[in-house]
């Protein structure tokens, strides 16, 4: 866990979270799916003029209502009362019902005429419906995605976006207080729509209209929310997200977990502060930490994504350790000794390769008082002749760096970096655990945004994934939350990212020993489209290494066996 001291920005306490929720009712359409959305309120307190699903606050007689709901055997009773929370807005804002009546006929339009939207604070509701022996369709509403609101914005819900059949014969009408203007739209549509300009929607809105835009048919999408449809045995939600924002270009731009920058913004503004830039600059570092600064190389490609990360650790007080100082570019080393002020104790690479360590000697010969030591692991025979490294002195599995010193208050300050010994991507590499804080560098052993690229003789694909378990080992021993990689933002939830990984390497070697079989006269340049049919074919010259990583390794695997 990070320290609080060494937080950028001073913690605030994001507001509390009230329980809401909201259904999107679906009908099927010749064209595809619709979803009823309306346009809210302008002078609303949260998303003014925003087109929605129906919804609002769970109260505490959506609970007691639960005397005239059903509820279906894999529904538990929190989504029950959800589903009640949800069908009663519905009723209020839009005027349709999803119920029947106890013998199981519909709802008409009469019944609903009959009753008074505006009489369903506390029981009201329940009591209306009871009176005229209508059942809640509660275990017909299903649970698609769980959202909480961002933590800086100053109004915030947990929403559970639930999922229904419009009812046959009902048709919507807008109270015209809270809501305006009900109307059918397809999900691919609204998102048009919305990115012309023309239908605004919030953040949640639109990520769940895009995962809603893939369903053919609103059977598809009950099944997907039904026991077993999202990959488990009981009813769970597709995902959970509490979105972050950063800035681009100074404007807020929002993420859920699984988009890249969201770690990077986990690490900086935990409580949410929207004050982080997330522009791929070379000009300046970017601080993440107190005592950890990114300096990115200019060196973007195919290859290195925005460019070569190199990681300055450290302040004032201890002195800086500088990792994988980057290409040899002139501009790169000297920003790298301004930053640190020349006050360079040490200067690691996790490995040899060309984008990491040339510029090592440069950076430490400008570094005229004191000469920092140049450390990593010699490269092996089987590099390239464009990786060779040899350091000034080879690191031990688990040695640690540390950098010390005492504050202007005279207090003891320290940052302590554990080597870990990391083969695979390149027979040398390594990474590095800053242990007070639980950070890994992971040198280009894990990357945001891309898989490594393992490449024979000098990578080997079992190294490689053999190295992952160790680095799962050691963030789960170590506290580790964030990985810091050499390219791409700051990835979060660390051992979460190393087992999706892994899985996808495993995955990827399955379809290439599919391939494989499938053609066993084969070459790797016939299984090579079969195997990566994903990828685009411009990628297929760097897939081609990784893939003869992998036949490698199942060829290993085949003959181990037979052996046996």
């Amino acid at each position: 866990m990070v320290r609080p001291s060494q937080l950028i920005h001073p913690a605030r306490e994001p507001a509390p979270v009230r329980a809401a929720a909201t259904v999107l009712l679906l009908r099927d359409t010749p064209a595809g799916i619709e979803v009823l959305m309306t346009r809210r309120s302008a002078t609303a307190s949260f998303a003014p003029g925003a087109y929605v699903f129906p919804g609002g606050h769970i109260d505490a007689a959506d609970e007691a209502a639960k005397r005239i709901a059903t509820r279906r055997a894999t529904q538990s009773r929190a989504q029950r009362t959800q589903a009640i929370a949800a069908i009663r807005e519905a009723f209020e804002e839009l005027g349709v019902l999803l119920a029947h009546h106890a013998d199981g006929r519909p709802v008409l339009a009469e019944d609903i005429a009959a009753m008074d939207r505006d009489a369903t604070a506390g029981t009201g509701f329940a009591d209306q419906c009871a009176a005229r022996g209508l059942v809640l369709a509660s275990d017909q509403v299903f649970t698609f995605a769980h959202w909480i609101t961002d933590r800086d914005l100053p109004k915030r819900f947990d929403v559970p976006f639930l999922v229904a059949r419009m009812p046959e014969g009902q048709v919507p009408t807008a109270d015209e207080s809270e809501q305006f203007e009900p109307s059918w739209v397809r999900p691919a549509d609204a998102l048009a729509r919305h990115a012309a300009g023309n239908f605004f929607m919030i953040f949640p809105t639109v990520r769940t209209l895009q995962r809603m835009a893939a369903y053919a048919t609103v059977d598809a999408v009950l099944a997907a929310c039904a026991p077993g449809g999202n990959g488990g045995t009981a009813e769970a939600p597709l995902w959970t997200s509490c979105p972050r924002a950063g800035l681009l270009k100074g404007e807020d731009v929002r993420y859920m977990e699984s988009d890249s920058p969201y770690g990077e913004l986990a690490l900086v503004c935990p409580d949410g502060q929207v004050v982080h830039a997330l522009d791929w600059q070379s000009e300046q570092p970017v601080a993440l930490l107190k005592n950890v600064q990114r300096l990115t190389a200019p060196n973007p490609s195919a290859m290195t994504g925005p460019g070569t990360n190199t990681y300055i650790v450290g302040d004032a007080d201890t002195g800086y350790l500088v990792i994988d100082p980057g290409p040899n570019d002139f501009d790169h080393i000297g920003r790298l000794w301004r930053i640190t002020r020349g006050d360079i104790r040490m200067i690691v690479c996790t490995h040899s390769h060309a984008d990491h360590s040339p510029g090592a000697a440069p950076l430490q010969a400008l570094c005229k008082t004191n000469k920092p030591p140049i450390l990593g692991l010699p490269s092996a025979p089987t590099a390239r002749a464009t990786a060779r490294f040899t350091p000034e002195r080879s690191l031990e599995n688990g040695e640690r760096l540390a950098l010390t010193g005492t504050t202007a208050a005279g207090e003891p300050v320290g940052h302590t970096l554990r080597v870990i010994h990391t083969p695979g991507h390149a027979a040398n590499h390594l990474c590095l655990m800053l242990e007070e804080d639980g950070l890994l560098f992971s040198g280009d052993h894990i990357l945001n945004g891309s898989t490594t690229v393992i490449d024979p003789p000098d990578g080997d694909m079992t190294a490689y994934l053999d190295s992952l378990d160790t680095l799962d080992v050691a963030c789960a021993t170590g506290g580790v939350e964030f990985i810091l990689p050499a390219h791409g933002y700051v990835i979060g939830f660390a051992r979460n990212a190393i087992a999706q990984l892994k899985a996808h390497r495993l995955k990827r070697e399955a379809k290439i020993a599919a391939a494989m079989q499938r053609l066993p006269e084969g070459t790797p340049e016939q299984w090579l489209p079969l195997a990566y049919d994903d990828v685009p074919e411009r990628m297929w010259p760097v897939a081609a290494r990784s893939l003869a990583a992998h036949v490698a390794r199942i060829q290993q695997q085949q003959q181990q066996a037979g052996t046996r």
